[in-house]
C-alpha cells in the first residue's frame, strides 16, 4: 500500500495536531503522551493521525519543524565579517532554545526517540540536521575565504567541534549551559582553527 500523499492533508487539522502535541507536553511528560490524547485535544480522529504519521515521535518531530515554517529559503547563519561574534550569537540563541522550559523536555524526548528509531533518525538528518549543517559549513567557508580560519580546515569536523560540546553538555546535563560557556567555547574553538 502506498503512503498517503502529505499534500492532501487538511492544513487546519495538521496544525491542530501539531499544536495539540506541544500543548499536551506542557502538561505531561512525553512518556504519557498518546496518539489518542493528541487526537482528542486536536479534535480529529486518531486514524487521521496514524494516516499521516507512523508514531507520536514523528508527530513531535513535525511539531518542531512547524516552529521554523515560514522561513524563506535555506537556513543561513549571520555573516557580519566577525566570525567570533556571529558564532557566539548563534550559539547563545541555541542555548536559549535548549534551556527554554517549553522546549527542553520535548527536545530531550525527541533526541531519545531519534537514537532508537532509524527511520525517524533519517528523517531528522534529511529535513533538519543536513540543511542546518550546510548553513554552518557555508558560514565557516566564508570565514576561510576571508582568511579568518585555516584554509585546509575540515569544515565538517569544525562544525562538530563548535556545536557538539553544546549538545553534549545539554544532553548529559554535565555543567552549566549559559552565555559564559558559549563565549569560552567559541574562543577556544576559534583559537584552534586559526592559521599558525
Amino acid at each position: 500500500m502506498a503512503n498517503p500523499d502529505p499534500a492532501r492533508r487538511n492544513e487546519k487539522s495538521r496544525r491542530a495536531v501539531l499544536d495539540a502535541t506541544f500543548e499536551l507536553l506542557q502538561e505531561m511528560p512525553y512518556q504519557r503522551l498518546s496518539i489518542e490524547g493528541i487526537a482528542a485535544r486536536a479534535g480529529v480522529g486518531k486514524q487521521t493521525i496514524y494516516r499521516w504519521w507512523p508514531s507520536k515521535a514523528a508527530v513531535l518531530f513535525d511539531a518542531f519543524l512547524q516552529l521554523s515554517e515560514g522561513a524563506d529559503g535555506l537556513p543561513a547563519l549571520p555573516d557580519t565579517g566577525d566570525l567570533r561574534a556571529d558564532l557566539a550569537l548563534v550559539l547563545r540563541a541555541t542555548v536559549a532554545e535548549l534551556n527554554d522550559p517549553r522546549l527542553s523536555e520535548p527536545m530531550r524526548a525527541l533526541a531519545t526517540e531519534i537514537a532508537h528509531d532509524a527511520e525517524l533518525a533519517e528523517a531528522y538528518h534529511e529535513r533538519l540536521d543536513r540543511p542546518l549543517r550546510e548553513a554552518k559549513m557555508r558560514r565557516l567557508r566564508s570565514a576561510q575565504e576571508a582568511g579568518q580560519i585555516a584554509g585546509e580546515l575540515d569544515l565538517e569536523i569544525a562544525v562538530d567541534l563548535i556545536w557538539g560540546p553544546v549538545l553534549n553538555r545539554w544532553l548529559l546535563r554535565s555543567g552549566p549551559l549559559d552565555d559564559a560557556y558559549v563565549e569560552r567555547l567559541v574562543a577556544t574553538a576559534l583559537d584552534g582553527m586559526r592559521r599558525d
